[in-house]
């Protein structure tokens, strides 16, 4: 089961950090190039626990959606959410926010198991979990514009 962490410094209070990366609009915008949008559940404002959330975006030239359901919420310093149905067989967010000198570092670790046994399997290392490590770093990286940036 791939395990993908990121770790991204970002120059904004922990409180202002995690509640961006909770907020399903700057989420659209941090997943721009997959044209993400949330079309059922929550989709807009801020994620709490319990609340659930369908995207839909386009990865692979697929439009695909996928419902994750937030399991933990710790605030300002953590939220977990799962999938509950979508492509993957399984997966688990991890979010978690560090008070740290000039601003927040923010963790994510991403696990999940993909569908489909050994092709599954297969897939991860000819593609998927270095797209997966591409698009949670991207997202972070708009995260921090975003969160650096805000007047």
């Amino acid at each position: 089961m791939p395990v993908i962490e990121h770790q991204q410094f970002i120059k904004v209070p922990v409180e202002v950090c995690f509640d961006l990366a909770r907020n399903v609009d700057i989420h659209t915008q941090t997943t721009a190039k997959t044209k993400e949008r949330a079309i059922g559940g929550v989709t807009k404002g801020l994620l709490e626990q319990g609340d659930t959330v369908t995207w839909e975006a386009i990865h692979f030239g697929i439009k695909q959606r996928l419902t994750a359901k937030v399991t933990v919420m710790e605030k300002p310093y953590k939220f977990v959410d799962i999938m509950v149905k979508g492509a993957f067989q399984s997966f688990v967010h991890t979010h978690q926010f560090i008070e740290a000198a000039g601003g927040t570092i923010m963790r994510d670790t991403f696990q999940y198991k993909s569908p489909l046994g050994l092709m599954g399997v297969a897939a991860d290392k000819l593609f998927l979990e270095k797209y997966m490590r591409a698009f949670i770093i991207s997202r972070a990286k708009e995260l921090k514009k975003i969160a650096e940036n805000i007047d």
